[in-house]
């Protein structure tokens, strides 16, 4: 069994009405966006990466964005605009590890302020 980091968010595509979030490709757009908030800054000369704090990625075959508590520490205003995004758009919001179903209510859990 693999153990999840309680230092993570998961942003899923799925509103608190069980909709799907569109367009398909939002986390990677997203991702995308958030790609130069990283550990030592932007590289220069190097194709585009993910940043390791903003990583598209899929819970139970929906689309989601997994962000770490350590973008805020980085820089509190993209920390911001991202949970900014998903209240939003009013998409699923998860601290700790991944939701076992992902079309759990997000007033299901309890997310840390």
């Amino acid at each position: 069994m693999v153990s999840h980091s309680s230092k993570k968010v998961y942003i899923l595509g799925i509103t608190g009405t069980g909709r799907a979030f569109r367009p398909s490709d939002w986390a990677e757009r997203l991702a995308g966006v958030m790609s130069q908030f990283r550990p030592g800054g932007v590289p220069t000369g190097r194709h585009l990466a993910y940043s390791p704090w903003c990583v598209p990625s899929s819970v139970n075959n929906v689309r989601c964005v997994v962000v770490h508590e350590d973008l805020r520490a980085h820089n509190v205003m993209a920390w911001d605009f991202v949970m900014g995004f998903a209240k939003d758009n009013e998409l699923q919001v998860h601290h700790g590890a991944p939701p076992h179903s992902a079309h759990q209510s997000h007033h299901d859990h309890h997310p840390k302020h």
